[in-house]
């Protein structure tokens, strides 16, 4: 099958420096390795990871991480980094250049990508609308005395720890959860009733797209020199909140936690889920973001090192964010007299409830609450800007007269930027993230990039292509990898995830009618249809037989560099191979 597929892509043996040249390049490696920190080390690693652990089995969870992580994460960045590298384009036209039949594939990312930045923009505008609350004398979610409380209001640090108080007068009453619900967020009755414009949270949502457009809008030169202050000050802020978290009394317990290994968990599915989907979901995998990035590098840029390098960088970061999280957490557990269990959180959850919450109980709240929401800002607009850095790079690689021409660039940025915004005011829900943004849409879209890549173009033409750019063969994991273990991986979790399906719920208790649903499945399926419509399109030009048209459009580009002698290595083993 190998044979016969990898026949219908022949290498070819063209130049393109001077067209990568038009493109620009990062102005240092150092650029690209804090750009790329900085698109994958994001809000998934401080909110998601260590709940993750702790709800899997504390330490038992990294089983099933790393071994996702060695045959699913990092050999598909190194895929991706590599393809944008070796073929000097975004996200689009990278797959027309290798295999013009799956041109649809760059497109979903993109759409993906445009998807993302409207529903974690809206994200960043509560952070900021946290910060700047955190400027004032005394924290307005520690009091009760408010316009938006209601008269079942407690603020739970009145509470000792001998008080019979229950967790449900955490989550529905407390002065934290009221800000949050009915302060910031202001829910409605349904998603039927959309409510009114928030004036301060639209300026907040203004303020995150003007940042990320200015730190984008001239292209790799002001993204590289962004990323130095945005992908290393977060860093800086989760290093200052773990030597405070470690000090506090009780951090042990949390830590204790979040590690101590429960074997027993393996057994479940759902573990295995979780860590396959946690792997994709942070490390910015199959929405482009990688191959456009990298497309920047230098030819002989050695990005097999810099993948697997960056991608330890990760997953250590998540690691770390967790003793942050769940030391604070013990902390909390302690003060309150209440068992972990009660204040543990996923998601927005985490960060606007439980740990503005913590917050209250440490000396100084302010000063903690400034560090903790600076650190969820920077993390944000990193991976925003980069995803907006992705849409247009793969945009102007596809109409690069029309976009590079003049300052139609910043036009077309500001334009993609204005409709983001407008979007986030009306349409981001808590059902937009879950059907659009995440775990089935990536897994479907990492088993596509894999066969590609590893059965159509070959996965050991691809092994030749990073050889001939970084001097070496990648190790013969990675090209067993792209050609078996990840998709079989991927289909075995997104199969779980079909069998295991239940319609999402807010909070737990309200349930979303059918056509928010179906809104739901329409904007995912608006991103993967974008594959077998290119595919329908390609096949159906031309006068040729289907068989000659699926051939023509299953071979590389004639300009794609290609190694000396690589034809000739390719066809003896192709014809040493039994068939």
């Amino acid at each position: 099958m190998g044979k016969s597929l990898c026949n219908l892509c022949p290498a070819t043996t063209k130049n393109t420096s001077r067209a990568a040249e038009e493109r620009g390049k990062w102005s240092s490696k150092k650029e690209f390795i804090l750009s790329v920190a900085g698109a994958t080390i994001g809000l998934g690693n401080v909110w998601r990871f260590p709940y993750l652990c702790y709800k899997n089995g504390g330490g038992a969870f990294f089983i099933p991480y790393i071994l996702f992580l060695v045959t699913s994460g990092i050999p598909m960045f190194i895929l991706e980094t590599a393809l944008g590298q070796y073929s000097s384009q975004g996200g689009i036209r990278c797959w027309r250049k290798i295999c013009p039949l799956f041109e649809g594939l760059g497109f979903a990312s993109q759409i993906i990508i445009f998807y993302t930045n409207i529903s974690y923009t809206v994200i960043l505008a509560w952070a900021f609308f946290y910060f700047f609350s955190s400027f004032s004398g005394e924290l307005p979610w520690t009091t009760c005395n408010n316009t938006w409380n209601t008269d079942n209001c407690v603020i739970i640090n009145n509470y000792n720890a001998t008080a019979n108080w229950t967790s449900s007068v955490n989550v529905s009453s407390s002065s934290v959860m009221e800000y949050w619900q009915r302060r910031v967020l202001n829910i409605s009755t349904g998603i039927e009733t959309m409510g009114n414009l928030r004036r301060d949270l639209s300026l907040c949502l203004l303020l995150s797209w003007v940042i990320c457009y200015f730190c984008v809008w001239k292209g790799v030169r002001s993204t590289g020199k962004a990323s130095y202050f945005t992908a290393t000050s977060p860093l800086i802020l989760l290093v200052l909140l773990f030597l405070r978290g470690i000090t506090l009394p009780g951090a042990l317990h949390g830590v204790k936690y979040y590690l101590y290994p429960n074997p027993a968990r393996l057994s479940d599915p759902q573990v295995w889920i979780d860590a396959g989907t946690q792997i994709y979901y942070s490390l910015a995998l199959c929405t482009g973001c990688m191959t456009s990035l990298g497309s920047y590098n230098k030819y002989n840029n050695d990005c097999y090192r810099d993948s697997i390098c960056l991608c330890l960088a990760n997953s250590g970061f998540s690691f770390l964010s967790g003793f942050v999280i769940f030391s604070v957490l013990g902390y909390m557990s302690q003060k309150q007299g209440v068992d972990i269990s009660a204040v543990a959180e996923s998601g927005p959850g985490l960060v606007f409830i439980v740990y503005p919450q913590a917050v209250t109980l440490l000396p100084w709240p302010q000063v903690w609450s400034v560090c903790f929401f600076s650190m969820i800002i920077l993390l944000g607009i990193d991976g925003q800007f980069v995803g907006l850095e992705s849409l247009i790079t793969s945009l102007a690689d596809v109409y690069p007269s029309q976009i590079r021409k003049g300052r139609h660039r910043e036009f077309c940025l500001l334009l993609i930027c204005s409709c983001g915004f407008l979007l986030g005011l009306f349409l981001v829900t808590e059902i937009f993230d879950h059907y659009v943004c995440s775990g089935p849409t990536l897994l479907l879209m990492a088993i596509f990039q894999s066969v590609i890549v590893g059965w159509i173009y070959g996965a050991g033409r691809f092994c030749h292509n990073i050889e001939d750019m970084i001097g070496y063969k990648p190790l013969p994991l990675v090209k067993y990898c792209w050609l078996y273990i990840t998709p079989l991986m991927g289909i075995g979790v997104f199969v779980f995830l079909l069998l295991r399906y239940t319609p999402m719920t807010f909070n737990n208790t309200y349930v979303y009618p059918w056509w928010a649903y179906f809104i739901g499945w329409f904007l995912a399926l608006s991103s993967l249809s974008m594959i077998p419509a290119n595919m329908i399109w390609k096949l159906a030009k031309g006068n040729e037989t289907l068989w000659e048209r699926l051939k023509t459009a299953s071979q590389p580009a004639g300009d794609l560099p290609v190694m000396s002698g690589e034809m000739e290595s390719m066809n003896a083993s192709l014809t040493t191979r039994p068939s």
